[in-house]
């Protein structure tokens, strides 16, 4: 599949972009991010310079995904928890039945 060129805009800059027709919703939602994000930093810190301001996007939302990725381990571990328990319940009841 041929890529298309798409021109997203991140701090008042437009960027020319390739991408798979398929990824284009989730380019065009993922600049919107960084920009808000990027805008957010703009106006809220004493931050000059877009380099700067970049960065600090980058690390900000770095660190949003990697909470994101524990949260998600953590889910998982209680997921696993909680089937066992399960298990373990299914187990007793079947034990009360053959009484």
């Amino acid at each position: 599949m041929d890529n298309i060129s798409l021109k997203v805009r991140i701090l008042d800059k437009d960027y020319q972009v390739n991408c798979q027709p398929a990824e284009r919703e989730v380019l065009e939602n993922s600049a919107q991010i960084l920009n808000d994000k990027m805008e957010d930093i703009r106006r809220s810190s004493n931050i000059i310079g877009v380099e700067r301001i970049a960065v600090m996007a980058a690390l900000n939302l770095t660190h949003d995904l990697l909470r994101a990725e524990d949260t998600a381990k953590q889910d998982a571990g209680a997921s696993q928890v909680l089937e066992a328990i399960d298990s373990k319940l299914d187990s007793v009841l079947f034990d009360l039945d053959r009484k």
